[in-house]
């Protein structure tokens, strides 16, 4: 029976198996460690620990710097990013919340709603013309 697959935030993989999957050197990998790009998880013993995750990171700063940018401009894309994709989750829970609400307003108003066959109308008298 095949084993399952990591998540892709469960920290499986040891820096050399990282480092080969990003198409790196383990020492870069330390470096981007170092200027804050990237934040293995760690072991009891100290040792680093890649997830999927973490080699998606690894593979975008490799993206951008051979588009030219460095270090500090991989950090603030990278941070940018982050920003957007919490953003847009924000903002579809904010619609979900809206959509919710439109919903139950509807509801109350259903239940509220009597056909006029079965409407009440109070007779106040003779119209004048």
């Amino acid at each position: 029976m095949p084993q399952p697959r990591p998540g892709p935030d469960q920290a499986v993989y040891v820096i050399s198996v990282a480092a080969e999957l990003s198409g790196m050197h383990p020492q870069t990998l330390r470096i981007y460690e170092r200027k804050g790009l990237v934040d293995p998880a760690r072991t009891t013993g100290g040792n680093r620990r890649y997830s999927e995750a973490d080699v998606a990171v690894l593979l975008r700063i490799a993206q951008l710097t051979a588009q030219g940018l460095n270090l500090a401009g991989v950090k603030r894309v990278l941070a940018l990013e982050a920003e957007v994709t919490r953003l847009e989750d924000e903002l579809d829970r904010a619609r979900s919340d809206g959509s919710q609400a439109v919903a139950e307003v509807h509801r109350k108003y259903r239940r509220d709603l009597v056909p006029v066959k079965q409407s009440v109308t109070v007779y106040q008298g003779r119209r004048s013309r």
